[in-house]
């Protein structure tokens, strides 16, 4: 008999951890790490800011920002920044953006036009890692103003918010 109750409570500790909440694959993608140093009374002291972009490939995306000791460090708590701020955004069946949009951010202005099937995404520096990780495959964007590559990718995130489908539009209307 309790041979029996063990292998049941076996089988429901498998079975939780089998029922946890299947967390989605996020690719993580690095844009940057720079070496940043404040100066105290001490001296130097000497530490690493890492933005990267995270997103699922499939309409989810984040942009996390950390600065550490240490290089895995600022990694590992810039992938955390960037899962708290996901923002979902619509795609089109061609895997483009349903419409033109704008996106600013400080001194950056990003552009964005679909674009059909087979271009590909036509976009540089940050804006280009930002639309491959969120899943576009058609896109043509450009980049105005700064040049600072964190900027331009929180003004990409900027314009893929601003992103609606017909639907949304249409339901908005009717209310």
């Amino acid at each position: 008999m309790s041979s029996d109750l063990k292998q049941l409570n076996k089988l429901k500790k498998n079975s939780r951890r089998n029922n946890q909440l299947q967390e989605p694959k996020f690719v993580e993608r690095l844009i940057k790490i720079s070496r940043v140093s404040k100066v105290t009374k001490g001296g130097k002291k000497l530490s690493f800011r890492a933005i990267v972009v995270l997103g699922d490939e499939n309409g989810k995306v984040g942009v996390g920002v950390a600065k550490a000791d240490d290089v895995v460090n600022a990694f590992k708590k810039a992938k955390t920044d960037g899962r708290k701020n996901l923002i979902t955004l619509p795609l089109t069946k061609s895997l483009s953006i349903p419409h033109d949009t704008v996106g600013q951010f400080g001194a950056c202005r990003i552009i964005m036009k679909p674009a059909i099937e087979g271009s590909g995404v036509i976009a540089g520096g940050a804006v280009r890692i930002v639309l491959e990780v969120a899943g576009v495959k058609n896109v043509i964007a450009k980049q105005l103003g700064s040049n600072n590559l964190l900027n331009n990718a929180r003004a990409a995130i900027s314009g893929l918010e601003q992103l609606t489908t017909k639907a949304e539009v249409e339901k908005r209307r009717n209310l």
